[in-house]
């Protein structure tokens, strides 16, 4: 409860009247929105587990639009048809990018027909690998993780340097030949 309280209510300088815009905004079947429940009006507000999710209109009524929302019910995902109030939904920005690219390769194609040139650079490519960075040699010996046993012959695992770590398993093999 207090999760979904916390996301619905305003934050800074969103409290009050609800803008004029909101309410003309049109919405068509079709239209891609992403609902988010607004605190400051509790008619037509949708169910928390729809709360952040974008859908796609079916209907459209005078004050509400029915959204088609995917929902996960233990391990499925359903097509859940819901009625929200315009003051919860708001067009979705999913797709901007894209449209703007079809609308950039369109413009890039005409251009290529007036010049009289064969076929237009529209195809995406990806990031050029990144120029190497030198890093300066290690002054120090490199150190390991090595596991050895100690007085009780429990392993532990001690942050020694390589040839402390050969030396006292050489003394420790000579210990145990000693007593043999």
């Amino acid at each position: 409860k207090q999760w979904y309280q916390r996301r619905v209510h305003g934050g800074l300088q969103e409290k009050g009247v609800e803008h004029l815009s909101t309410y003309l905004k049109t919405y068509k079947i079709g239209d891609i929105v992403d609902i988010k429940g607004c605190g400051a009006f509790q008619k037509g507000m949708p169910h928390k587990a729809y709360h952040g999710k974008t859908g796609r209109v079916f209907n459209v009524s005078k004050r509400a639009c029915g959204v088609v929302v995917n929902k996960r019910v233990r391990g499925n995902i359903l097509p859940k048809r819901i009625y929200v109030r315009i003051e919860h939904i708001k067009h979705s920005q999913c797709r901007k990018d894209f449209l703007d690219r079809v609308h950039a390769n369109e413009v890039k194609k005409t251009e290529a027909k007036s010049t009289g040139t064969i076929g237009a650079a529209c195809k995406r490519f990806p990031w050029p690998p990144r120029k190497p960075i030198w890093s300066p040699p290690r002054i120090t010996s490199p150190k390991f993780w090595d596991p050895f046993h100690s007085s009780s012959w429990l392993k532990f695992v001690v942050l020694v340097p390589l040839g402390l770590n050969i030396r006292l398993y050489k003394e420790k093999k000579k210990k145990t030949k000693k007593k043999k």
